[in-house]
């Protein structure tokens, strides 16, 4: 009998809208309160200071305000874009996104231009339907689905702008949620399979890697983390290994090492 088909994963849309908003609310203060010294910070993203990762944080929230500002009649006639998809391709478009974000920083102070497009996005998030196609890099998106990519976005830069400037930001719990759950789902796309069970709770458990299926009892291999601790791995933030020696993660079981599917996002 051939293995069952997994279901896409289905997300609230009003509770991923308010989470989107929320963590917006948050990035906003903490950007609103950054000194001149700590703009000048260096980052964990190459040569990016501080200034330049909350621009890069601001051109986020703009990109999603343009989408929705553009009327349906101008929508390009491109391809839907799965969330999964969208995930494992972000990485070919690093390039432009540096010379988006560095050319944006210089535009303004980024405290201007993040508390401009966060006002915006205030306006336009609660109106759009669900299923508004939002036009994007690599194609386009519905809202719905937009929005859980926004949580990913979010939340890994909030965790950038918090190791780099050691400032306290709230992570919206359904923003983390919802970041944690696609990030693991995108790894089961990866490495599909049911031999390894992979658990990130209280938020997502998936299975993936090729081998014996597991049907009942405790599996074979494990993966344990917590949220914060596979975002990290999932975007290349922090190593196998060294979330193994940290003790940040269990693994248990000959195919419970993930390090060659690491990380799932660039």
């Amino acid at each position: 009998m051939p293995p069952a088909k997994k279901r896409t994963r289905r997300y609230d849309p009003a509770k991923t809208r308010a989470a989107v908003l929320a963590q917006i609310e948050h990035v906003g203060k903490a950007i609103d309160a950054l000194t001149p010294e700590q703009l000048d910070l260096p980052t964990r993203l190459g040569d990016w200071t501080v200034r330049e990762l909350a621009a890069h944080l601001a051109l986020g929230v703009r990109s999603l305000v343009r989408g929705l500002e553009q009327s349906a009649s101008q929508s390009p006639l491109v391809p839907e874009v799965a969330m999964a998809d969208w995930a494992l391709r972000t990485g070919t478009a690093a390039g432009r996104v540096d010379e988006d974000t560095r050319e944006l920083a210089v535009e303004a102070e980024p405290a201007e231009l993040f508390a401009r497009a966060a006002a915006r996005a205030r306006e336009l998030v609660p109106l759009a339907p669900d299923d508004r196609l939002v036009p994007m890099r690599f194609g386009a998106m519905r809202l719905d689905e937009f929005l859980v990519t926004r949580t990913v976005e979010l939340i890994v830069h909030t965790d950038d702008l918090a190791d780099a400037t050691g400032v306290d930001i709230p992570y919206d719990r359904q923003a983390l949620a919802a970041c944690t759950r696609l990030l693991a789902d995108v790894l089961a796309v990866k490495a599909p399979g049911a031999s390894t069970e992979v658990r990130v709770p209280p938020f997502a458990v998936v299975q993936c890697v090729e081998g014996p299926r597991h049907t009942r009892g405790t599996p074979p291999n494990v993966v344990e983390t917590d949220p914060l601790t596979w975002v990290r791995l999932a975007t290349g933030r922090m190593e196998w290994s060294r979330a193994l020696d940290a003790a940040k993660v269990s693994a248990s079981g000959e195919r419970a090492d993930l390090s060659a599917l690491l990380p799932v996002v660039s």
